[in-house]
């Protein structure tokens, strides 16, 4: 059975930095893809960024490039989204979410496996 289970949100003044963790368990994760979405009070779910498991490579929302990075740890099945330049409009549920095909998933459809969530929330 598959788990994700993210760590690593809170309350963050604006500019500052977050790193978000995303501990996956439960099968062999290569030939998947792992993304980050994220969901503030009354607007819907969107991508943020996804990140392949066995190249390395990456996607971001056009939006979050420069300020946010997705990297992983094979080894420790972890993936991560470190967030920098923080700002009041990034407060929003983080959520991290596992997909399997050729191209990397950026819609809500493509990702099989979810977690539960992690809060962040940046003051001003």
């Amino acid at each position: 059975q598959v788990q994700l289970v993210e760590s690593g949100g809170g309350l963050v003044q604006a500019g500052g930095s977050l790193r978000l963790s995303c501990a996956a368990s439960g099968r062999t994760f290569s030939g998947y893809y792992m993304g980050w979405f994220r969901q503030a009070p009354g607007q819907e779910r969107e991508f943020v960024a996804a990140i392949r498991w066995t190249s390395g490579n990456t996607y971001y929302a056009d939006s979050l490039k420069g300020r946010f990075t997705i990297y992983r740890d094979n080894a420790q099945n972890t993936v991560y989204l470190q967030m920098n330049s923080l700002k009041v409009g990034d407060t929003a549920v983080y959520f991290c979410a596992a997909g399997v095909g050729l191209r990397i998933g950026q819609r809500i459809g493509e990702y099989g496996y979810w977690g539960q969530g992690t809060q962040v929330t940046v003051s001003s």
